[in-house]
């Protein structure tokens, strides 16, 4: 190889070389000059170690709470109408859907062995007064002893109880109204045999309808008789009736720890059967310590709040109520009089310091 030729090679490797030291040394330059420059600034940043919240002063209110529990629509009065006996339907009357008044015949069964049995014992019981009066003439003259006539007035009084019976029996096989109310829809045709579990039709008093619903025991004393209730008929509507609690069921559900309770409605029409949400007033007489809900800080087997105690962050267990949209109630673990942070809780840590920025009010705090 010409030796120029190698020469001018090693002479631009050379060149090469000191060109890329020369570019390292100013990449290097150029790092070092910038981490200096952001450990710097990092520094002379103001309160880099303070986290800045705020707060509210915890303090005691009135809850206006209200229990929403479900409800039942039930009519005043209900009944399924059955025989008392079985056999042949010979006589019904059912007119489904419309009002019928107390002791309207709905239907009758086959009693023509009773009637005869009843006519029966008219005569023999006939014949037993006509011989009882004869013998009572002759008893008055002493034409007759005592005893016989005692036997024939006997003989009177059975035959007289015999018909009582048969007439009951009769009586059995009419199934009458037992109240004024709206019939339902027939269940059997004439002709059918029927049996005392055999369902003719169904009744219901459609006035002062009721609405039953079950209340958890502890709130148990916020129902009582005479109470009033506010009701939701339709969900459409949104609009709540009110309802006076009649009646309370005295004993406690063991399996589901909940209380029976009945109102009559006090305006309102809908159908027996139908879905109602019953609204309790759960507020009368009770004050208590109310916070943000997103101040709560959950944890595997507790709750915490953030508490500012002497400039410092101090968290606190504490144990919550009743809950609202965005407020929960506090019932351990929170005075009054205590500084709850309300922003900033994610960024606070135990015993660190914190400035607070402003104190809010519980309204505003919830927004």
């Amino acid at each position: 190889m010409n030796p120029i030729i190698r020469k001018s090679a090693l002479t631009d490797i050379l060149r090469c070389k000191k060109s890329f030291s020369s570019l390292f040394i100013t990449g290097t330059l150029f790092i070092a000059l910038g981490c200096g420059e952001k450990k710097n600034t990092f520094q002379q940043k103001p309160g880099g170690n303070t986290t800045i919240v705020d707060v509210i002063i915890a303090k005691s209110e009135k809850v206006n709470d209200k229990v929403e529990v479900n409800g039942t629509i039930v009519a005043n009065e209900f009944a399924e109408l059955r025989p008392e006996v079985s056999g042949l339907l010979t006589f019904l009357d059912v007119p489904e859907g419309t009002t019928v008044k107390k002791g309207t015949v709905i239907a009758r069964i086959n009693s023509a062995d009773l009637t005869a049995q009843l006519n029966k014992s008219k005569i023999l019981l006939e014949l037993a007064e006509t011989t009882e009066k004869r013998l009572n003439q002759l008893v008055n003259i002493n034409g007759i002893n005592q005893a016989d006539y005692d036997l024939a007035a006997n003989q009177v009084n059975s035959l007289k109880a015999d018909m009582a019976y048969t007439q009951t029996l009769i009586d059995k096989t009419v199934v009458r109204a037992p109240f004024t109310g709206v019939i339902g829809l027939r269940k059997v045709s004439a002709g059918a045999f029927v049996t005392p579990s055999s369902i003719i039709a169904t009744m219901q008093q459609l006035s002062d309808l009721r609405v039953d619903f079950t209340v958890p025991e502890v709130y148990q004393k916020y129902v009582s008789k005479g109470g009033n209730v506010e009701v939701l008929l339709d969900q459409s509507s949104g609009q709540k009736q009110t309802a006076r609690i009649i009646a309370i069921e005295p004993q406690v559900n063991q399996t589901t720890r909940n209380i029976t309770v009945r109102a009559v409605l006090n305006s309102g029409s809908t159908s027996p059967g139908s879905f109602a949400k019953v609204y309790l007033d759960a507020s009368t007489e009770k004050n208590s310590i109310m916070i943000p809900t997103n101040s709560i800080i959950p944890e595997a087997q507790s709750k915490k709040a953030v508490t500012v105690k002497g400039g410092k962050a101090v968290f606190v267990t504490v144990e919550t109520g009743d809950r609202k949209e965005d407020f929960v109630e506090v019932t351990k673990g929170l005075s009054i009089g205590d500084s709850v942070v309300v922003s900033g809780v994610l960024f606070a840590r135990p015993g660190a310091p914190v400035k607070v920025r402003s104190v809010r009010s519980l309204k505003v705090a919830s927004n």
